[in-house]
C-alpha cells in the first residue's frame, strides 16, 4: 500500500466518496429516489472514504497527525458497517437501530480526528491552505455528528429528525469535498505532501 498511497490519490478518493454522500443526501433526492438508492450511494461512497483514510494513515508522520489519521480510518470502517447495514435494514424498522450505533461512533471518530487535525495546523493561520482545509474538514465532522444525533432511531422505529440527518450528511460531504480539493497537490500527481 505504501507505494500506492499518495496525497493526490488520497484527495481524489475523499472527493469521490464525498460526492457519493452529497448526491445521496442532496435535499429532495432521498424522497424522490427512495431510501434504498440513497443508502446504496452512501455505501459506495464509504468505500472510497475508507480507501482514502487508509492512504492517509499510511502517509501520516508519527505524532498527532498519525493519531488523527488512525482515528479517522476507524471512523470510516464504522461508516462501512453502518452504510452496509442501512442498505439491508432501511425497510425493516426493527433493524434500523443497528445502523445508528456504528454511524454515531463513526461520526464521533471523525469529530475527534478533525479536532486533532486542527491542533496540527493551529488555531489561526487563515492564509494557509492546510489551515483552511483542516477547519473546513472540522465543520464537516460537526455536520456529520449533528446528522448522527438526528438519525437516532426511537423505540418506535422513527428517526428523531430525518431531514436534519440527511442535511447534516449533505453539508458534511460538501465540506469534505472542498477540503480534499483544497489540499490536492497541483502538478506532480505522485507528490506526497501532507496537510
Amino acid at each position: 500500500m505504501t507505494g500506492l498511497a499518495t496525497l493526490t490519490r488520497q484527495c481524489w478518493l475523499f472527493a469521490i466518496g464525498s460526492t457519493f454522500f452529497a448526491l445521496a443526501t442532496v435535499p429532495g433526492f432521498p424522497s424522490a429516489a427512495g431510501a434504498g438508492a440513497a443508502n446504496v450511494l452512501c455505501f459506495v461512497g464509504s468505500w472510497f472514504f475508507t480507501t482514502a483514510a487508509l492512504m492517509q494513515y499510511v502517509l501520516a508522520p508519527p505524532g498527532i497527525q498519525w493519531w488523527s489519521a488512525a482515528i479517522q480510518f476507524m471512523g470510516t470502517v464504522l461508516f462501512n458497517v453502518s452504510t452496509g447495514a442501512s442498505v439491508w435494514a432501511h425497510a425493516v424498522l426493527a433493524e434500523r437501530r443497528y445502523v445508528w450505533a456504528p454511524d454515531a461512533a463513526g461520526s464521533l471518530a471523525f469529530l475527534l480526528s478533525g479536532l486533532l487535525a486542527v491542533l496540527v495546523v493551529g488555531l489561526w493561520s487563515p492564509k494557509s491552505v492546510d489551515w483552511q482545509a483542516s477547519w473546513i474538514n472540522l465543520m464537516g465532522c460537526v455536520a456529520f455528528e449533528v446528522s448522527a444525533l438526528a438519525a437516532f432511531v426511537r423505540t418506535t422505529g422513527v428517526t428523531v429528525d430525518e431531514w436534519l440527518a440527511n442535511f447534516g450528511t449533505f453539508v458534511g460531504a460538501l465540506c469534505f469535498l472542498v477540503a480534499a480539493l483544497l489540499v490536492r497537490p497541483k502538478g506532480d500527481p505522485d507528490k506526497c505532501r501532507l496537510a
